[in-house]
């Protein structure tokens, strides 16, 4: 302190003025201090203020409503992971029950909790579920959507998504409207676009609920992509449905005109959604393309360009579910063939873990707004519409199974149609549709309360009973395994042997267009999207190149070898004997020989009809040696003939004996290039002979 003191002459006072500054301004709050700046009169009057309004510093200060707002969001959250949680830890519950029906069941505890104790329980408002909660749900599953067994299947999901949905729609419409013409069932002031606009909200397959279900009772991947695939590509028949008779109950009239221009509307929405979202899914594999130097936002340009595309979609009243599938499809692989293995894995965890808490929310939400009301009961309606929910359904799916399997390979079963007509699920899509309508629609209570019915049905019942009766039926269940390289390489090769056979009868089917996509992909759309290299090899090839080079980067990096290292593979047959120099006009005789007898790689990897070789090199008779383990004839047309190349001798023992006479140094290059040229040509020496010629020397 002296030193201290010594530097800074006067800072004892100076420290005393400051602790005294700090304790006054303790002591006055901001409030109390303000007006006395303000105080325009006398001095006593300024002292007078600033006594009556000193008040004790707030230590401790609650300021609920500042912080409401996000506090309630997280712990709603919280609330629905814990439930998450304590549903997993019980496994006879989850055995027996639907993960969807618990969360309901805790939704409406805690709705009924929160209306007894004085408060408005939250609704699930339309624009949260659709902007904010749906987004992640349908994100997951087009990103990570099985591309082979949906496009094999397009045509099923496709018929089951538009005509059956129309189906329904028509079907429960129209019969719902001809019980409203009773005069005892109390609702002869329904008409029928009322009712048709009820049937297009209740006929469409929710996602979300398919999803918590058929991913708890590991059906079969067919059953498992015609529901969920139906789930996803209904929403633009849903979409222009709802629109369509939402306008024509306000106007009352139909013409002729309205239907054709409903029928373009519904392939402007559909077609318009996939294509804004093949366009995003366009610019986000481009942008991926030059993020190799900051890898920490790679993620988040597959979130904003998915959501962007879903937000731009609902923007022009497309479909934005369809835009949000094409978004994740399209740049799925171009993405993960640009980015880093630990940028997939934060992409694949984080789409998991969103998901899974919307769908969470979803589920409570439907609970609550539930008791939150409000409802207009009337039995008949409510009863015959989740009867005709159930008719419609099966009656849609036998008759269109019927046709469908005249054009099938492989056919729906009658255990596939059961389960297919039986998991045909709704959810919040079809309650939020119906919470969208006017407050001075006059059928609107009542249709909320009917929707509600029909969603606890499907989801209680049929959701608990469909493990049961999948058991019963003894139904196909999903491979839990991933497939082998053995099994993919098969597969593949077949898909090139179905092509080739399309070729050959004239039919241009479904392989040869898919041949025709994927080789325009690789020529043309790869070289655009992926970055560096990657685009010219297989995938295989690729990870197999990074995997080696992390590989020899750690085993240096340890001080297990030298900085400067060779391929792993060219290692394990490199002999441990020294290697001698090649003169340069020998390493030319071997390079002509080789590009003339082997094939080119590129062609190698394009028929799958590559060579596998390995080449040793080591000392003896000082030159080089090469092992072919096997080699096949030439093929290429500039190939070598090595009896062409090689001039015949009148014999054998004159070679032999040649250079171990006086015979000149051309002679010698001339038996060393023939002594090459054997071992390039012929499949390997015969141990039994392997002493008797001195040309077998490899």
């Amino acid at each position: 302190m002296p030193a201290f003191s010594c530097a800074f002459p006067g800072c004892r006072r100076d420290l005393l003025v400051i602790v005294l500054v700090v304790f006054v301004g303790i002591g006055l709050p901001i409030e109390a201090s303000a007006p006395a700046y303000q105080s325009h009169g006398t001095e006593g009057s300024h002292l007078t203020n600033i006594t009556n309004t000193k008040k004790a510093f707030p230590v401790l200060a609650v300021n609920y409503e500042h912080v409401r707002k996000p506090f309630e969001i997280a712990l709603w959250i919280l609330l629905a992971l814990l439930m998450k949680l304590g549903f997993h830890l019980i496994p006879r519950l989850s055995a027996v029950v639907p993960e969807s029906c618990l969360l309901i069941v805790v939704g409406l505890l805690v709705g009924g909790l929160i209306k007894v104790i004085g408060e408005e329980p939250p609704v699930l408002d339309s624009q949260l579920f659709f902007l904010c909660l749906l987004p992640p749900i349908i994100l997951d599953a087009g990103y990570f959507l099985p591309i082979r067994p949906f496009t094999e299947n397009v045509g099923t999901i496709l018929v089951f998504a538009v005509i059956g949905t129309l189906w329904n729609a028509f079907f429960m419409g129209g019969l719902l409207y001809a019980l409203c013409q009773i005069e005892s069932v109390g609702l002869s002031g329904v008409d029928l676009l009322a009712c048709l606009l009820f049937g297009s909200i209740v006929s469409a397959v929710d996602p979300v609920a398919v999803l918590a279900v058929f991913e708890e009772i590991h059906i079969n991947e067919l059953v498992h992509i015609l529901v969920f695939g139906e789930s996803l590509l209904n929403d633009a028949v849903t979409v222009v449905l709802y629109n369509l008779f939402e306008e024509f109950s306000k106007v009352g009239t139909v013409t002729v005109l309205d239907v054709f221009l409903g029928v373009v509307c519904f392939f402007v929405v559909s077609l318009g959604g996939v294509l804004v979202g093949a366009i995003y899914g366009f610019l986000a594999a481009f942008t991926s393309r030059f993020t190799s130097h900051t890898r920490v936002i790679e993620p988040l340009f597959v979130f904003l360009y998915s959501y962007m595309a879903y937000l731009s979609s609902e923007m022009f009243h497309l479909s934005g579910i369809m835009a949000l599938i094409a978004c994740g499809v399209v740049m799925r692989p171009y993405v993960e063939a640009n980015i880093s293995h630990k940028s997939y894995t934060t992409i694949k965890y984080f789409l998991k873990m969103w998901s899974s808490v919307s769908e969470t929310l979803i589920f409570i939400f439907l609970g609550v707004s539930t008791v939150a009301g409000p409802h207009a009961w009337n039995w008949t309606f409510v009863i015959t519409t989740v009867i005709l929910c159930l008719v419609s359904r099966v009656l849609g799916v036998i008759g269109l199974t019927f046709i469908i399997n005249k054009f099938r390979i492989v056919k729906l079963t009658k255990k596939d149609q059961f389960i297919v007509a039986y998991g045909g699920l709704r959810g919040a899509i079809a309650f939020s549709l119906g919470y969208l309508l006017s407050n001075s629609h006059q059928m609107r209570n009542l249709f909320l309360t009917a929707i509600i019915t029909v969603i606890f049905f499907t989801v209680f019942v049929q959701g608990m009973t469909i493990r049961p009766l999948v058991e019963l039926l003894a139904v196909k269940k999903k491979k839990e395994s991933k497939p082998s390289i053995n099994e993919e390489i098969h597969t593949e090769f077949l898909d090139h042997l179905l092509t080739g056979v399309e070729g050959v009868c004239g039919h241009y089917g479904h392989y040869h267009w898919k041949e025709k996509l994927n080789r325009f992909n690789k020529t043309y759309v790869k070289r655009w999207l992926i970055a560096g290299e990657n685009f010219k090899e297989p995938e295989l090839i690729a990870f197999y190149r990074k995997m080696e080079l992390k590989q020899a980067i750690m085993m240096v990096e340890s001080g297990q070898l030298p900085s400067v290292l060779p391929s792993t593979i060219s290692m394990q047959n490199i002999q441990p004997r020294a290697i001698p120099r090649v003169s340069k006009k020998r390493e030319e005789e071997i390079r002509r020989i080789l590009r003339a007898n082997l094939q080119n790689n590129k062609q190698k990897v394009s028929s799958n009809k590559g060579i596998w070789l390995k080449l040793n090199v080591f000392s003896a008779d000082s030159f080089p040696t090469v092992h072919f383990e096997q080699p096949s004839p030439p093929s290429t047309p500039d190939a070598v003939s090595l009896e062409e190349e090689v001039p015949k001798r009148p014999s054998l023992k004159a070679d032999i004996e040649g250079p171990r006479g006086n015979a000149s140094d051309n002679h010698q290059g001339e038996l060393d290039y023939q002594r090459l040229a054997r071992c390039l040509s012929d499949p390997g020496p015969n141990k039994d002979k392997e002493d008797d010629d001195p040309f077998m020397s490899c």
